[in-house]
């Protein structure tokens, strides 16, 4: 498997805030990035956007154009976009390693809540979308507001990094790496990804009640 820094890493969503988050963190650690979205004049403005912010090697493209020109690639979609999305891509996703940081979340007067997906989790729906993909889940927990602000030179926060494929999770964990402060942490199997894009939720209601930034960190390791 190549060094992450030789590849070329695809953002579906990458015009939405975790998804450019992440990629301006990437850009500004010197890999290249590809910006996914439906229309590819979005993409390429958001491109152009995050290159100037992180000074680093960003294009634009639509879905499709994404996620052929990437190595590894990133889903950062609304969940209501997730199945159409990823099923569309099938061909052009075959081979690769896929990073889901999907969350199904609702919302109501009580705050955020965990939705039921029917395969599992969002990871899992992606698997089952792509067979012919290595599917990961990642980057959950992490903080748009704190990646997009490259002041802030230690993130911090762990990554948990799930998924079936040893091989495919350790890139994984290297990507989180290149981001400074932050460590990737094997989290088990993809079988697992439910209870951690539920946590989001609980994370939603800590910063909403002290104000913060908050993330998760493993002890011990």
């Amino acid at each position: 498997m190549a060094e992450v820094h030789e590849m070329t890493v695809g953002v579906l969503g990458g015009t939405g805030a975790q998804g450019k988050g992440l990629a301006i963190r990437w850009a500004a650690a010197g890999l290249r990035v590809v910006i996914g979205s439906r229309k590819a004049e979005r993409a390429q403005d958001a491109a152009r956007e995050i290159a100037e912010i992180a000074d680093g090697q960003v294009t634009g493209e639509d879905n499709a154009g994404c996620a052929a020109a990437a190595d590894v690639v990133l889903a950062a979609l609304p969940w209501d976009a997730h199945a159409d999305t990823l099923g569309a891509l099938r061909e052009q996703l075959a081979g690769k390693i896929v990073i889901d940081c999907v969350n199904p979340l609702g919302f109501d007067k009580q705050g955020p809540f965990a939705l039921d997906v029917p395969e599992g989790s969002a990871a899992q729906q992606a698997a089952a979308l792509l067979p012919d993909s290595r599917v990961t889940a990642a980057f959950h927990h992490v903080s748009a507001v704190t990646l997009a602000d490259l002041s802030v030179e230690h993130v911090d926060l762990d990554v948990l990094v799930l998924g079936d494929d040893r091989e495919a999770t350790d890139v994984v964990r290297e990507l989180a790496d290149v981001i400074p402060g932050v460590r990737g942490i094997f989290g088990g199997r993809l079988r697992n990804a439910h209870q951690v894009e539920a946590l989001t939720a609980n994370l939603i209601a800590i910063n909403r009640r002290y104000k913060a930034h908050a993330g998760v960190r493993i002890t011990d390791v």
